[in-house]
Formats: C-alpha cells, structure tokens, sequence
C-alpha cells in the first residue's frame, strides 16, 4: 500500500483510512520502543550508549531502527561530532517534546491503573 503524502487536507490526517500519512506516523511511533526512547531522552541531549543504558533490554538494533524512525519523523535529531571515535548525540525536537507530553501522561495512566489490570487479567483466565 502506498501512503499518501500529506497535502493539507484534513482527509490525509484521517487514521482510519488505510492509506493515511497521520496512519502511517501512528504506528511508526506507537510502540513501546518508541516509547520508552521518548521518554528517556526527555529534555536532554543523550549518546546513544547513554540512551541504550536508560532503557533495560532495548538491543543495540532495535534502538537503532527506533533513533532512526523518530529522526525520520522529525521527532528527533542525531548530532555527530567529528572526533575519533564518532560521538552521536540525540535529542529531542520540538514535536518529539510535545509528544513526550503525551507518552508521559501515558505513563502516569499506567502507574495508576496497573494493579486493576493486574486483577483484571488475573479474572480473566480464571
């Protein structure tokens, strides 16, 4: 399926069609990858052993597809510094912050519903 490109009108940031660039954007940044990167760069500048370190269990290739995803989307950028070895910052762009608004908020929603959903599934398979 070929996204289409955004052109302004409301019908392209429509998630429920198939084709949508606002679909297409949703999912890219809608796991919990992305998530948890979002969260962990936050307002500050991170290397990306710095940001592997914030995350427990993130392998080296997943954050890598992920840095590149939110670079991609303009949620991110990567600085890289012209020493020997390379050092690559990242940091969050002004979008990516105002998402990280809604990721943290996500969060909090967690913390506070976590033991219900504990009980829940615990009477669900009962």
């Amino acid at each position: 399926m070929v996204t289409k490109q955004f052109s302004g009108s409301p019908d392209d940031a429509d998630l429920t069609r198939a084709d949508s660039l606002a679909r297409e954007i949703f999912s890219d940044v809608a796991n919990k990858w992305a998530f948890l990167i979002i969260d962990a760069l936050g307002e500050r500048t991170l290397r990306f052993s710095e940001v592997r370190d914030e995350i427990e269990g993130i392998s080296h290739k997943m954050l890598t597809q992920n840095l590149r995803m939110l670079e991609r989307n303009g949620l991110a950028e990567r600085k890289v510094h012209p020493t020997v070895p390379p050092r690559v910052e990242y940091t969050l762009t002004e979008p990516g912050r105002a998402l990280r608004e809604t990721v943290h908020r996500m969060c909090d929603w967690t913390h506070r519903y976590l033991a219900h959903i504990e009980a829940a599934r615990r009477g669900f398979g009962a």
